[in-house]
């Protein structure tokens, strides 16, 4: 029997003991100056992520740490450099099969079967008979519906947990339905059939059955952008006479909505619904993310995070109400972390 979760990651205190058990989001071996091995982890559960280091014997516990695995963990909070981390003593393995893993995974915190309903809601709402029939021929999907809505929208930056596509997806709908009634002249039914089916990609591209969450290698090789393009043209060749040119613009929202080519996209945005596509899609990633941050900040009212690598920034964020203090880490940590400090500046944080 797995031990009871009293522990959670967004209460950890600097100076606390801790015994608890958490999930691997990640591990990596590295060497101090000095050759001695150690072990740097993430560590979570479904309130946030912690860095964790573990400085003796690290080689003996590679196995027990591989990404994905549950482990009990003892340890003692400690701030480092700004940042609070678990220095650990100790790690026995957990038995998943024993465990109630949505203490430990993050979900979508509006309910799934809701957000399926609103989301086929607006298929019907959308006035084109061809945009109509093409949202509701892969809504009636059962297949890929029930992929569609337990899919993560992100293996690591935003919405990068269950039922996170369907959240993101619906927000975008939302927000595009908002801004077509601020701005008549759009497209409505274009737009909106593009925000619904923007990602569909995604539920080919991410492995999402197991955690962590990885790439297909179609997914890896190909990219979602690709992918919803061609399940589009599976679906249209479906609806007798799908005009050409308006299966053109929507592949075209598809293909541009992540707005630069440094980004990933094929296509730059050319004509007004891609430009809000790209826009909207951007905005509820982004404030996403500062959700995560704000929920993970150590302390109440705003402060700074530290410097987010994928933003090129600092971020000044609202934390909840509980307190953490800061300490300087030990030497021996202090050697340790300037050594990989190269290597550790080039990790994508998603």
């Amino acid at each position: 029997m797995a031990p009871e979760k009293t522990v959670f990651v967004n209460r950890i205190k600097e100076g606390q003991a801790v015994e608890e058990v958490f999930l691997v989001k990640d591990m990596s071996r590295a060497e101090t100056r000095s050759g001695k091995p150690y072990l740097m982890l993430t560590l979570m559960d479904r309130t946030g992520e912690i860095g964790a280091r573990l400085w003796e014997n690290a080689d003996a516990f590679l196995a027990i740490c591989e990404p994905g695995s549950l482990v009990q963990v003892t340890g003692q909070g400690q701030a480092y450099r700004g940042t609070l981390q678990l220095k650990i003593d100790n790690v026995l393995p957990v038995d998943k099969k024993e465990a109630d893993m949505e203490l430990f995974l993050h979900a979508a915190k509006t309910d799934i079967d809701e957000m399926a309903r609103e989301i086929t809601a607006m298929a019907h709402n959308v006035q084109d008979s061809f945009y109509r029939k093409l949202l509701l021929t892969f809504f009636r999907d059962s297949s890929f519906f029930v992929a569609f809505q337990h899919a993560p929208a992100a293996k690591a930056m935003h919405h990068a947990y269950l039922g996170g596509l369907l959240e993101h997806t619906l927000a975008v709908a939302k927000l595009a339905g908002l801004i077509a009634d601020c701005y008549p002249a759009l497209d409505r039914d274009l737009l909106m059939t593009g925000a619904l089916l923007h990602d569909i990609g995604k539920t080919r591209e991410l492995a999402f059955d197991a955690f962590p969450f990885e790439y297909t290698v179609r997914g890896r090789l190909v990219g979602h952008l690709v992918i919803g393009i061609e399940m589009i043209q599976e679906k249209t060749k479906t609806i007798p006479g799908f005009p050409e040119e308006m299966a053109t613009r929507l592949q075209h929202l598809i293909l541009s909505h992540h707005g630069r080519y440094e980004f990933g996209s094929p296509a730059l945005p050319m004509i007004s619904e891609a430009f809000v596509l790209n826009f909207l899609d951007d905005l509820d990633a982004k404030l996403n993310f500062m959700n995560r941050l704000e929920e993970q900040a150590p302390g109440p009212g705003y402060q700074w995070t530290d410097f987010q690598r994928t933003l090129e920034r600092f971020l000044y964020v609202k934390g909840r109400p509980h307190t953490e203090a800061e300490n300087p880490g030990s030497h021996e940590q202090q050697d340790a972390e300037d050594s990989t400090s190269a290597n550790s500046k080039q990790q994508n944080l998603f």
